[in-house]
């Protein structure tokens, strides 16, 4: 099995977390918020990833346990929350001779849903990133995770998913999903607040792409950047 440090910097949480084997050793997870509660993304919250970064390789270097990979959260979420922690992420690989792995934000957000609720059989999962005004990016995935819609940008109203929750359950989670508490009442619709990018739930996901081989080239990537998706898939919505 393999060693990964895991970063997600992609909502208003900064955490960093260490598996090994299937089980998560080490995670750290705090807020991004400046006084008045808005996100703060900016060159000390680069420090303070830096530093809890510091402190996951210290644990794992006094333990002597050496990395295999290093697994970023990528996308869609926050452009500047995104960027410094693929930067950090491609330093370490570039550094430590690392595997690089991109876990999509959405999947992420699925794994506390399935490990912690009760999803019933059949029933579909709808994470949701804060967009802006009543706009979300969200995907629909089956229990397996699999996609049975792909991501996209959503103008939310009381229609916008009723082919779904007309066929079954639907469980909507992430900061977006209270624009759909809001607006939608079909009787289908279920809503589980708390749900956060958080990364000690990427171990599972990350192990998966690992062992499939599926990881990405460090000099090019690029995280799934809300501003791109917006530019080239949704330009009505501007």
């Amino acid at each position: 099995m393999a060693c990964i440090l895991h970063i997600d910097t992609s909502t208003d949480v900064c955490s960093v977390a260490v598996s090994e084997d299937s089980h998560v050793i080490y995670d750290e997870a705090t807020p991004l918020k400046d006084k008045e509660g808005a996100t703060k993304h900016n060159s000390s919250s680069a420090e303070h990833l830096g530093s809890m970064i510091d402190e996951a390789l210290s644990f794992t270097d006094s333990h002597a346990i050496p990395f295999d990979a290093v697994a970023v959260s990528g996308g869609p979420g926050s452009y500047t929350g995104l960027r410094i922690g693929v930067s950090m992420a491609k330093g370490l690989c570039y550094g430590r001779n690392l595997k690089l792995i991109s876990v999509p934000t959405l999947e992420l957000l699925c794994v506390p849903v399935l490990l912690r609720e009760l999803v019933e059989e059949g029933a579909l999962l709808c994470p949701m990133i804060d967009a802006r005004r009543m706009e979300v990016y969200a995907g629909i995935y089956d229990r397996s995770l699999k996609p049975v819609r792909a991501v996209q940008a959503d103008v939310v109203d009381s229609d916008t998913y009723r082919e779904w929750l007309d066929s079954g359950k639907v469980y909507f989670f992430g900061n977006g999903a209270k624009k759909c508490m809001e607006m939608i009442a079909h009787p289908n619709a279920c809503y589980i607040d708390g749900i956060q990018p958080i990364a000690k739930w990427m171990q599972p996901l990350a192990e998966r792409r690992l062992m499939m081989g599926q990881t990405e080239d460090v000099a090019y990537y690029e995280p799934f950047y809300l501003k791109d998706f917006v530019a080239k898939k949704s330009k009505p919505l501007l």
